[in-house]
């Protein structure tokens, strides 16, 4: 390694740690690139080149002090549809640099496809108080019995209980949280975190080439180390609203009790982030086998290498789940506002958005036209990062919203594994309970202030467990499935049946208000499989077989995305 590099990147190194007590929009002293394909370049450890003449001619006369391709390349873990991280480069300099001046150079260059700054978000919650309530019946989120406080409203929760008759959770099941970590010890994650057992731990060798040396229980973005450890408090609210073990006769209950779950720190003690640790940490959970991802977090600034990542999920059937942000406006807040995210907004004891959080008279649940669906999100009981007994702190914001949705994808994908994102999406929305909130802001259908309504839990699982055939049928039909489901208006959708003996049967098909749409007979025999003979309109309908002997079954199906 060039000396002179070293000393300015251990400079970088201590300057790194005080950056965030700037209000500032981005890091002052680093660039994100992603190279053209076909471009000749190379970069080795502590370097400050590239190969590329123009790229370089730039980078000198900045200041450039180290370049790396910071998104770990590792194909043995890359699941479908990976871009080539390999073309992404992190630029560090050794003094301020006017960042969005310097990524209209890089472009300029031809050489490059995109060059942004590297922007800071910022987690999507406040610091709570001490109150003293019981436990579980303090989660007025999961239950609101109207006795919370003076503006409680009776059923204004997820309706979780019911669905917990369905699902606790898979153990096969993998899911991630990207924040301030979470206390590792704490008895309501016990032997839930999960663990990377292609790791020997403590030995200093990288066992499985993932790019990180004894991540044995994922990583720190934020300090480059192996201890995903919560120093600020945001994650282990966070993470325990969604996974807190249930039924453990402690503290609270999460929505998903039985899933593994992989804790990823991409904000530190001040409750920031920077996208360039977000952006690597997506890839670590995809790359490793999550299937929802909760990202409680929030930057303005668009960027493309984590929009890519967001898409890489999408791409291999990995839920993004995102707050929308507390600054009671419609500005789009990152991950949230790209298209492949589920956003989240926030709803209050009364059942009206959030505006305002406990914290601030300007705080309130973001609004706009990427939000999908809101929760429960002020005055969340949750874990203490600092104790394992302490259960009396609370916080709000939509960073609270966001993991209840997150954990019930959790449990909708531990019913069916290979959900995709866009049908996950359109259950939630679809399920939602509409008559909710503010009739000055909320209108009957998907607005900007609720999306598609408060997330209903069962409601969800529900029609999940019918449409998939997970429920039990009548042993003369044996398995009856409708596919594709949810499916678009006029596409066609298919009955597949098993059943144990050649009959004929009554098909009907009823929408959701009764009204009977289809009704002829058909013959089953053995393996039958055949469109419906019917096309049919948007929105949520029936389908039930009858034969001779009385015995029935009904199907849901779901139209529209």
């Amino acid at each position: 390694m060039n000396k002179k590099c070293l000393v300015l990147i251990l400079f970088f190194a201590m300057f790194s740690q005080v950056a965030f007590t700037q209000s500032a929009r981005f890091h002052p002293r680093q660039l994100i690139l992603k190279l053209k394909p076909g471009e000749d370049f190379s970069v080795t450890e502590g370097a400050c080149e590239t190969g590329l003449a123009a790229i370089d001619a730039i980078s000198k006369e900045m200041g450039a002090v180290a370049v790396e391709q910071f998104i770990k390349s590792r194909p043995q873990l890359a699941r479908r549809a990976r871009p080539n991280t390999n073309l992404v480069l992190l630029l560090r300099f050794g003094q301020d640099i006017d960042a969005e001046a310097a990524a209209e150079r890089y472009m300029a260059t031809g050489l490059v496809e995109y060059a942004e700054p590297n922007y800071i978000g910022h987690g999507g919650g406040a610091d709570g108080l001490v109150p003293n309530d019981p436990f579980y019946f303090r989660q007025w989120g999961l239950k609101n019995d109207g006795s919370f406080d003076a503006a409680s409203v009776a059923g204004a929760d997820i309706n979780i209980e019911p669905a917990w008759e369905i699902t606790r959770g898979n153990p096969d099941n993998l899911i991630a949280v990207l924040d301030s970590g979470t206390r590792l010890g704490h008895p309501e994650f016990n032997g839930r975190l999960w663990q990377n057992t292609a790791e020997i731990p403590g030995n200093g060798v990288d066992d499985d080439q993932d790019g990180y040396i004894d991540d044995v229980q994922a990583w720190d973005f934020v300090n480059n180390d192996n201890e995903p450890a919560d120093d600020h408090g945001h994650g282990s609210n966070v993470s325990g609203i969604m996974a807190a073990t249930g039924n453990n006769g402690i503290g609270y209950a999460g929505i998903d009790w039985e899933s593994q779950v992989m804790i990823c720190k991409i904000l530190n003690n001040q409750n920031s982030g920077y996208y360039s640790w977000w952006t690597e940490a997506i890839y670590y959970a995809v790359d490793h086998g999550a299937s929802v991802i909760n990202m409680s977090v929030g930057g303005q600034s668009y960027s493309s290498a984590m929009e890519q990542a967001v898409n890489y999920a999408y791409d291999n059937n990995v839920v993004v789940v995102a707050c929308m942000m507390n600054t009671n406006e419609s500005t789009p807040f990152y991950p949230a506002a790209y298209a492949a995210t589920i956003a989240v907004g926030a709803t209050g004891t009364d059942d009206v958005r959030a505006v305002p959080f406990f914290w601030s008279n300007t705080s309130g649940s973001n609004y706009g036209s990427h939000i999908d669906l809101v929760a429960p999100g002020n005055y969340m009981y949750g874990l203490d990062d600092a104790s394992n007994t302490n259960y009396n702190s609370y916080w709000g914001g939509t960073s609270q919203a966001s993991p209840l949705v997150a954990g019930v994808a959790s449990l909708m994908k531990g019913l069916s594994p290979g959900l995709d994102v866009e049908t996950i999406r359109s259950i939630l929305r679809n399920t939602a309970d509409d008559e909710v909130g503010n009739p000055a802001e909320d209108i009957p259908g998907w607005d900007i202030y609720y999306g598609a309504g408060r997330l209903n839990a069962f409601n969800a699982l529900e029609l999940l467990n019918n449409m998939v055939g997970l429920e039990n049928s009548p042993p003369a039909f044996g398995t009856v499935k409708l596919y594709p489901n949810p499916a678009m208006p006029g596409e066609p959708i298919m009955l597949e049946a098993r059943v144990e003996r050649p009959q004929e049967a009554q098909l009907t098909i009823r929408n959701g208000l009764g009204q009977q749409l289809y009704s002829g007979r058909l013959w089953l025999d053995g393996y039958t499989l055949l469109p419906l003979p019917v096309g049919l309109p948007a929105g949520l309908h029936w389908a039930s077989l009858t034969n001779d002997e009385g015995e029935q079954v009904s199907r849901k199906i779901l139209l529209g995305r």
